[in-house]
């Protein structure tokens, strides 16, 4: 366990008041997809706590971030819904940015590009930065300028003295995966202009809760935050919310727009502040019954499949994604019940799912098997995967989607597709 630390303090207000609630056992990286069944993995504890001052929900054990990340295998590209919504994501934040003259667009953990494309060519300069070394060659193959370094002030520090500060810096989906939750943030305040715009995109924990994602619960997701415990953090480094949106990434998350300089905020701020107190999104007692939520969740899961099994019917998976690897090791399911996985990222073909076992192969391959069932374990692309098993594979019998709320099997034909 040399490759792991755990917390004495709150990742976020440095509180030594962190109190358990959630053990989900000892599991393998999500992504640390093994190339033969019988490779020897390591495994961490893997299990939540709160902050009892601020609130925030998290992970008690940070993994080396260099075990997790300096070859990742998620490529935003290969995902038609992130690529569509790169497109709107430019617009929006171009709407809250104000004057972008001279000035670039930063994106930090940018992957392959894809959420700086439309950036390009919209004729902005831009510059991603990503810790991944793969993923840095697939942008610079886009002609994406990208550094490859892991994120922090010093680095924002640096960037700025050669190019200056940024008008507008994106920070999606990665302020959860950070260990360094502070100096991450430092990072931002440092790296965007005085009058710029600093873009958070984090899966909201608020939907997690209620619609019971845990399977967003994994070794690269130590923060899950709430509007709350997100701008608590962001006020403490001199970033101010004026504005919040939705966004459909992770199956639900919010957009908050902060500036270094105090803005006029909007309603969506104040909206978002009480809904969650309304609904006791920040309270421990909420979150200590989602923890008995998804423990029958998993009953009701592998009661399920079971049923499928015994009837004798052949049932793959379809998305190979971070959040199926919990699902599965939380729930004990390896090819005695979905027999393999189909995933379009071509990275991943010829692995197998870490812990549980089950080859992953491309889809053409996965659908000439003539499954009876496909189980979605990439449910947050549900549609997207539905229409291409429909209309590409020709796939016509039922599906199992195992989140969010309860597991449900939608049969052939659906309303929808009639």
């Amino acid at each position: 366990m040399n490759n792991m630390k755990t917390i004495t303090r709150c990742r976020s207000c440095e509180s030594r008041r962190i109190r358990r609630f959630f053990d989900l056992g000892a599991q393998p990286p999500a992504n640390s997809l093994p190339d033969n069944p019988n490779a020897r993995e390591k495994h961490y504890p893997l299990s939540l706590s709160r902050c009892m001052d601020c609130g925030l929900i998290q992970l008690n054990e940070t993994v080396d971030p260099r075990l997790l990340f300096s070859h990742y295998l998620w490529v935003t590209g290969t995902s038609g819904a992130a690529r569509a919504f790169a497109e709107q994501f430019s617009r929006a934040c171009l709407a809250r940015a104000g004057d972008m003259t001279a000035r670039y667009v930063l994106e930090i953990a940018s992957n392959d590009g894809t959420f700086l494309l439309p950036f390009q060519k919209k004729g902005y300069a831009v510059l991603g930065v990503d810790p991944a070394k793969n993923l840095v060659a697939l942008a610079r193959r886009l002609t994406v300028p990208t550094e490859c370094v892991f994120f922090g002030k010093y680095q924002a520090e640096r960037i700025r003295a050669r190019r200056g500060a940024a008008g507008l810096v994106i920070a999606r989906n990665v302020v959860p995966h950070v260990a360094n939750t502070r100096d991450f943030v430092a990072g931002l305040a440092a790296a965007v202009h005085e009058e710029g715009v600093v873009a958070v995109e984090a899966h909201y924990a608020k939907i997690m809760l209620e619609e019971l994602h845990y399977d967003s619960i994994y070794h690269e997701h130590l923060c899950y935050f709430t509007f709350k415990t997100l701008e608590r953090l962001l006020n403490e480094f001199g970033l101010f919310v004026f504005d919040a949106t939705r966004s459909p990434i992770s199956g639900g998350s919010i957009v908050a727009y902060a500036s270094r300089i105090k803005r006029p905020e909007r309603v969506s701020v104040r909206r978002l502040r009480a809904m969650e107190a309304k609904a006791e999104t920040n309270s421990f007692s909420s979150w200590r019954n989602f923890a008995g939520r998804a423990r029958e969740h998993r009953q009701a899961f592998i009661s399920l499949l079971w049923r499928e099994a015994r009837a004798k019917r052949r049932i793959v998976g379809y998305g190979a994604s971070a959040r199926s690897s919990t699902l599965l090791n939380f729930c004990g399911i390896d090819r005695r019940m979905i027999e393999a996985i189909a995933d379009q990222n071509p990275l991943k073909h010829g692995r197998w799912t870490a812990g549980s076992h089950i080859p992953i192969k491309d889809p053409a391959e996965i659908f000439a098997m003539h499954p009876d069932a496909v189980c979605i374990l990439a449910w947050n692309f549900k549609d997207e995967i539905m229409r291409n098993a429909r209309h590409i594979y020709g796939y016509r019998g039922p599906f199992i989607v195992p989140l969010p709320f309860k597991p449900a099997r939608i049969p052939w034909p659906t309303r929808k597709d009639q």
